[in-house]
């Protein structure tokens, strides 16, 4: 097992036009994932908007590393299904990388204010 930070495919599809297309992708994409060590995490679950509008489908599939990702999604396999996607509903899809685990807020303040002082008066 590595320490890098998981991967993550992340899509918002609208305007979905339920076909056989559609179908055929939905049964296919796993076969795809496989090979990359990915899974579904969200497949277009209940959403309850907070903030903003959210007008479609969240997707979320989440893989070893972001190059496992990024690799699943230029495969061959999955470039072969995808227009099966594409010509049925818009998107926006993004690959986007994870935290480590153990990860806190204060990990990424550290790393954007290096100079920046806690409570305590010392650098962190």
């Amino acid at each position: 097992m590595t320490d890098a930070p998981r991967g993550y495919a992340l899509g918002l599809l609208r305007d979905v036009e339920p076909d056989e297309e559609i179908a055929e992708y939905m049964e296919r994409i796993e076969a795809t994932t496989a090979p990359y060590g990915g899974r579904f995490l969200v497949h277009g679950g209940r959403l309850v908007g907070c903030e903003g509008e959210w007008d479609g489908d969240v997707v979320l599939l989440e893989f070893p590393d972001l190059a496992s990702a990024r690799a699943w999604y230029d495969s061959p396999r999955y470039q072969a299904i995808l227009p099966l996607r594409t010509g049925h509903a818009s998107a926006k899809v993004a690959l986007v990388e994870g935290v480590p685990d153990g990860h806190r807020a204060a990990d990424k303040i550290r790393l954007l204010f290096p100079d920046r002082h806690g409570s305590d008066g010392r650098a962190h």
